[in-house]
């Protein structure tokens, strides 16, 4: 009985010894588990030994790959690809090199390697001899040089030849390259070819047009979305912090554009040709569109840089410089005259009067005319060809005189008053005078009526006369075909229309019957224009610009603004150009029918003959002579002259004559020899 109080003691001694084991463990348990909470919700460390202890992780912004502008068949206007600097670590595997017994065989090795590597960069890179590029690599080697240049600005594929020579193809710890430094470049495969239009970006808005071109105006697609990445410096370089937030770039989508490559090369070459080496000109630009679509083709714009003299695309002049426009605008008139019934046929007249018509000056394209027709009496088809001033102020003033506001509404309803959106920026509005304003004068109608008092941009030029090209369907003039991503459209863009119709098919017809007469008639201002391989329908334009300060003209020097414009084939047009070329102060005169309708013809002559749309088939006009087979006559007891014939016909020839034949080599029988009935050819 005794012995079992004993052990019973003894068990609950233990008991309570585990009971309190049990409770102090529970303490600790319960204190680590408040001691983190407190670590990980309320703990914060000290910032200075956080930082030595903790790798810092910087934000990168990873660029997306800018999208490619193309032509309208396909070709690249401007594309970008990444461009990598290459260093090389001299030093890799040096140190474990001298702590190994081989060790200096090992660095034979190396350097062995390194020679081999040297003459791969020289036969990619081709700047630096193969011993040249050694040296800088043994040299960087003995003096512990970690950064070695070993080329700047090299593009992917060059980049993969030169990864993939000895020593680099070992990676960047064993064998040394150093491939960190890469950036995206942009590149424009045909130079300065459409370089206003086709545009660029500069990243730094404060510049002023920092955003130009197709490249500005479609940026926002171009340039596709941004992606960010954490990274941190470890011991084994600079890794990504996966911790923190990471987002791929979206690459930019691809933009097609209206213009034809060959086009805008042959408008340039013209343009340049016409004005570059006149001295007295500061500029000029065309333009080429389609009639049906209003799709631009081409667009040029040369400016001279005063540096170098040269004609540049450095300012995009056919959408954003304005100019009164001159005769170009008589037809305008004719329209507005036409539509509103006040004309019913281009064969009204009119008297001369010796063109006079006050306060303006005389009009000697009338009295040229009175001198050669002698007549007295003018006709409205006459008038447009020769492009009278009197002829066309006489109309607008006769008929819209009471009611300017009419002749001007027209104006606006022609598109001719306004900015309509455009596929680039900085379309510039046009000047029209309003007959409501206390500016208004009583000789600004008569002015409008011949392209005076009032400001064009050339696009809104080409627009109005290619609504008449097109029976009166005023199309939106556009660059831009659709955007794509992988060659697959996303948005198709492509033709709209400005105005449905500005005036009715008869009256387009009526206009290009009298654009016609300015090409065709013995003395239009358009003669250049005139060919036997198509007919061209267009006007010229010459126009004082007014100067600074007021007026026109300042100690006999003047400014002016030549303009052709017109499009072709006449009756079936395809085609609408325009040209306009602008001087300088200067004595001389520039018109609309000399410069500028040389490079319209230039161009409309390329056109013609390279578009498959106008090809003829030859059609025989005579008769051949009948062709045969010249072979030399066999003689019995004579061996055949084969000497020049072809294998098979000496074959035919000599086996027919009952020759055994062999022959070496190959082409024509050069020569032989005969043995009996056995004879062998030697063909050369």
């Amino acid at each position: 009985m005794e012995e079992v109080k004993i052990n019973k003691k003894k068990r609950d001694s233990v008991g309570r010894g585990l009971h309190w084991f049990y409770l102090l463990f529970l303490l600790i348990s319960i204190g680590l588990i408040v001691r983190l909470v407190y670590l990980i919700f309320v703990f914060k460390p000290d910032p200075g030994i956080e930082a030595l202890l903790t790798p810092s992780s910087t934000k990168t912004t990873i660029e997306p790959k800018r999208g490619t502008i193309l032509a309208y068949d396909g070709r690249v206007l401007a594309m970008s690809f990444t461009c990598y600097d290459l260093y090389m670590d001299c030093t890799v595997r040096k140190e474990a090199y001298a702590q190994r017994e081989n060790g200096a065989e090992l660095e034979k090795e190396w350097l062995a390697k390194a020679n081999e590597l040297a003459k791969g960069l020289s036969e990619i890179l081709g700047d630096k001899s193969a011993a040249e590029y050694y040296n800088l690599i043994r040299n960087g080697r003995a003096e512990n040089r970690k950064y070695v240049n070993i080329c700047r600005g090299v593009d992917e594929g060059t980049y993969r030849r030169i990864a993939a020579l000895p020593l680099f193809n070992e990676g960047r710890y064993a064998g040394g390259l150093i491939d960190d430094e890469k950036y995206i470049v942009r590149k424009y495969p045909y130079g300065t070819l459409a370089r206003r239009t086709v545009g660029f970006v500069r990243r730094n808005e404060s510049v002023r047009n920092s955003r130009v071109g197709i490249e500005g105006r479609y940026d926002h697609i171009l340039h596709g979305e941004e992606g960010v990445e954490y990274m941190r410096t470890t011991d084994l370089g600079r890794v990504r912090d996966y911790a923190e937030e990471y987002r791929l770039a979206t690459d930019g989508q691809d933009v097609r554009t209206t213009l034809n490559i060959d086009i805008q090369d042959v408008a340039e070459r013209a343009l340049r040709s016409q004005i570059e080496d006149d001295s007295e000109l500061e500029g000029g630009c065309t333009i080429v569109m389609d009639v049906k679509t209003g799709a631009i083709r081409a667009m040029v714009n040369l400016l001279r840089d005063s540096t170098t003299n040269r004609m540049e695309e450095s300012m995009n002049l056919a959408i954003g410089r304005l100019g009164e426009p001159g005769s170009v605008f008589k037809s305008v008139n004719l329209m507005s005259n036409l539509e509103d019934g006040k004309v019913k046929s281009l064969e009204e007249t009119i008297p001369t009067n010796h063109g006079v018509f006050p306060p303006f000056s005389q009009d000697t394209y009338i009295t040229s005319y009175e001198a050669r027709s002698q007549s007295k009496e003018i006709s409205l088809i006459e008038g447009f060809s020769i492009s009278s001033n009197y002829v066309f102020r006489k109309l607008a003033s006769d008929n819209y005189r009471s009611n300017p506001q009419s002749y001007i509404d027209k104006i606006y309803m022609y598109k001719l008053g306004e900015a309509f959106d455009f596929d680039l920026e900085g379309l510039a509005k046009p000047t029209v005078p309003d007959p409501k304003s206390s500016s208004w004068s009583g000789t600004d109608l008569a002015s409008v009526a011949i392209g005076y008092s009032i400001a064009e941009t050339p696009l809104h030029i080409i627009t109005f006369y290619n609504a008449i090209a097109n029976n009166g369907r005023m199309m939106k003039p556009y660059l831009v075909e659709d955007i794509e991503k992988g060659g697959v459209v996303v948005e198709k863009l492509g033709p709209s229309v400005l105005n449905a119709s500005i005036c009715s098919k008869a009256t387009a017809d009526t206009i290009t019957r009298a654009l016609k007469a300015v090409v065709a008639f013995p003395h239009g201002t358009g003669s250049r224009l005139k060919t036997d391989k198509y007919e061209f329908a267009g006007k010229t334009g010459t126009a004082r610009v007014a100067l600074d300060g007021g007026g026109y003209e300042r100690g006999g020097l003047k400014k002016h603004q030549g303009t052709f414009v017109g499009f072709f084939p006449a009756d079936d047009p395809k085609y609408t150009i325009i040209t306009v070329v602008y001087s300088k102060l200067t004595y001389a005169n520039t018109y609309g029918g000399t410069k500028p309708a040389a490079v319209v013809r230039e161009i409309a002559d390329y056109i013609y003959a390279m578009d498959p749309l106008w090809e003829t088939s030859l059609t025989r006009t005579g008769k051949m002579n009948e062709m045969k087979a010249q072979l030399p006559e066999v003689e019995e007891g004579k061996v055949p002259d084969v000497k020049g014939l072809g294998l098979k016909d000496a074959l035919y020839v000599l086996e027919n004559a009952g020759y055994v034949c062999s022959y070496s080599g190959y082409g024509h029988v050069d020569s032989y020899t005969v043995d009996g009935k056995n004879i062998t050819l030697k063909l050369k």
